[in-house]
């Protein structure tokens, strides 16, 4: 009867703080984008310099009291509430601020991952903001009804998604006495590709080195020019006709079929651990596309291809992310 009383009186005082006091309850847990700040989960706390100017004005108001000196009584009055004011404007910086978007971008484990936050100023200019993650803080300033995105970069050790830590905005402006902060979650994750192998040998069907350096094989006919998509190699931009156009043009040559089609399968590679095989899969993916080779990627649980392109590059790569 005890133990379920004692439950009883936990979850009632747990239930009576969550109500009154959300941003210390609840603001742990992942949030849906967008999120927007406000009274309750704003912190105001005063800072090391405001401190001491708080020790500064108690001693000017008892020498002042005590020497009944008016002159010096109104000044710290007037110091006390321009600090007073300070706190004010510290929190108005925050409130109304919004994060409205997080783009993760790509990388290899052991690489930073930058991601990219999308905030809104709302109503009001925001001033000397800084945003604290996982690595170093990023400081930055919004005019009002503007937005602006904000990068980080987070360290990466092993491949698969990646949760984003809990991030901090701050200001301590305009005269550093009080610091404001708030917390936000978003609910967002990102994805750490596997790190390529260093070394290791040619994949199945892979052209010779000189082919790849030149991006196509000598005696290749040229098929045509199209426009230049995102991740296609610069050597193949033909740029005396890009020059009469408005938009850069791309060479497109003709490559017998058995050459420039390769097979990446996983059943194939032999002798090497399951994070072994993956890296080595990632490195042929690499090489492949660098070499604006179309390819097939054969995994335990389904095949991706043949393709070729920025798009391919990245399903494929997160294929091998994902692998149990």
């Amino acid at each position: 009867m005890a133990v379920a009383a004692l439950r009883s009186l936990l979850s009632q005082a747990y239930a009576r703080a969550e109500r009154r006091l959300p941003a210390l309850t609840r603001l742990k847990a992942p949030e849906p984008l967008p999120i927007a700040l406000h009274r309750r989960r704003i912190y105001i706390v005063p800072t090391r310099f405001g401190l001491g100017f708080g020790a500064i004005l108690a001693t000017m108001l008892l020498s002042a009291l005590n020497y009944t000196n008016n002159a010096a009584l109104l000044l710290t009055c007037l110091l006390a509430a321009a600090a007073f004011n300070s706190m004010l404007l510290a929190f108005r910086t925050l409130d109304g601020l919004s994060l409205q978007a997080v783009r993760p971008g790509h990388a290899f484990a052991g690489t930073p991952l930058p991601v990219d936050l999308g905030f809104t100023a709302g109503g009001r200019a925001r001033a000397a903001l800084r945003l604290d993650g996982a690595g170093d803080a990023q400081h930055f300033a919004l005019d009002a009804n503007a937005s602006a995105d904000v990068r980080i970069e987070l360290p990466t050790e092993t491949r698969g998604p990646l949760p984003l830590p809990r991030l901090r905005v701050s200001t301590t402006w305009p005269f550093g006495l009080f610091r404001a902060w708030s917390w936000l979650s978003p609910d967002t994750r990102a994805l750490v590709y596997p790190r390529p192998e260093a070394h290791g040998p040619a994949a199945p069907g892979a052209d010779s080195e000189g082919e790849r350096a030149q991006g196509g094989a000598a005696g290749d006919a040229l098929a045509g020019l199209r426009e230049y998509r995102a991740g296609d190699p610069l050597k193949l931009v033909a740029w005396k006709a890009s020059a009469r156009h408005a938009n850069l043009l791309v060479k497109e040559f003709e490559h017998p079929r058995d050459r420039d089609e390769r097979r990446l399968d996983w059943h194939a590679i032999r002798g090497l651990s399951h994070e072994a095989r993956i890296a080595r899969l990632a490195r042929w993916v690499l090489e492949a596309h660098a070499a604006s080779a179309r390819w097939t990627l054969v995994l335990p649980a389904e095949t991706l291809g043949p393709d070729a392109g920025i798009g391919h590059y990245h399903r494929c790569l997160a294929a091998l992310a994902l692998l149990p």
